[in-house]
């Protein structure tokens, strides 16, 4: 990227919040804090009014903005890729917004680009595979648009949760801290008023939701990120490895499914692949290796084989009786 670009590049970071950090420049244009420097006073000898905070990092003064933003097509391009993965990993909320803003994207592009993301958009797909089972679809995301906005203005959320472990509903007061999304599946981290603690929502189990006019401090909480890092930690040190071998022969059949079961990593050994495993639970990870039979050898640990031991011996004798 030339000097011209990146001016402008910075220009327009510099925009898009409200305190940037010399730090952010550096590490998003691989330069040197010494050339974020020049290229801030560059920026400001040509008229741009950036203030500074020591310490803090630089900011637009209030009033100015730049004249509207081209899109390259290759950006164009990337932001209809994004289009069609909201369409299947969001909710109608946000994917009925962002298709608004898409459809301001196209408003501005060139004549030839407008034509390149057009023969580009019927030829781009996102296939949405996943086990499905009854409670996944019970209630469908409708909410991200309402918990965003919730987060971005610190307001707490009164809503109906369902759990099909209790199979009951209950209703409560949370203060949000973030969304993420996993498993296919999106999650809202809150601090829960009624059970005094930070909890995980399943975002598909909420029945109803409503944003209080209340608000809350952010400063009382963890950040999403050090929630993810703490509580996901615990959750990694409860995994157990689980080592086997698997016959190439049957390796088609769990493409993905490998994954969904913690596969961390595997090594082809000709007829054989070996493959390691975190799982939290040896009764969860031996019902899906009994689907293989003969083609599965257990390497580690012994508690796997000996799960595998009772549970083949619990189906021979199921079936014995059932033939008398």
């Amino acid at each position: 990227m030339n000097r011209i670009d990146r001016l402008t590049a910075i220009l327009i970071q510099l925009q898009g919040k409200r305190i940037v950090k010399a730090s952010e420049i550096s590490e998003r244009f691989e330069i040197s804090l010494r050339t974020v420097y020049r290229d801030v006073k560059a920026l400001q000898e040509a008229g741009v009014p950036i203030g500074a905070e020591a310490g803090t990092g630089y900011y637009i003064v209030d009033g100015y903005h730049l004249p509207p933003v081209m899109f390259s097509k290759e950006e164009a391009a990337a932001l209809l890729t994004a289009e069609k993965l909201m369409e299947k990993y969001s909710d109608h909320s946000n994917e009925k917004q962002f298709g608004f803003a898409m459809q301001k994207i196209r408003s501005v592009l060139r004549g030839g680009d407008k034509d390149y993301l057009e023969s580009l958009d019927d030829n781009i797909a996102v296939i949405k595979y996943q086990p499905v089972h009854p409670e996944d679809t019970a209630f469908p995301n409708r909410f991200l648009s309402d918990l965003q906005h919730a987060i971005g203005n610190q307001c707490v959320i009164n809503l109906e949760y369902f759990s099909f472990k209790d199979e009951a509903a209950t209703r409560r007061d949370v203060e949000p801290i973030g969304i993420f999304h996993m498993s296919a599946k999106w999650h809202l981290i809150a601090w829960c008023r009624l059970r005094g603690g930070y909890r995980d929502f399943r975002a598909d189990r909420i029945r109803k939701l409503s944003v209080l006019g209340e608000r809350f401090e952010r400063g009382h909480h963890v950040s999403l990120q050090d929630y993810l890092d703490r509580f996901h930690k615990h959750d990694h040190e409860q995994m157990q490895e689980f080592r086997i071998r698997m016959q190439n022969k049957v390796l088609r059949y769990i493409r993905d499914q490998k994954y969904y079961y913690g596969l961390v990593s595997e090594k082809n050994l000709g007829e054989e692949t070996e493959m390691v495993f975190l799982q939290p639970s040896v009764e969860y990870f031996r019902r899906w290796l009994i689907m293989f039979g003969n083609d599965v050898t257990i390497i580690s640990p012994d508690e796997l084989k000996v799960g595998m031991q009772e549970l083949t011996r619990e189906l021979q004798q199921h079936y014995l009786t059932e033939n008398k």
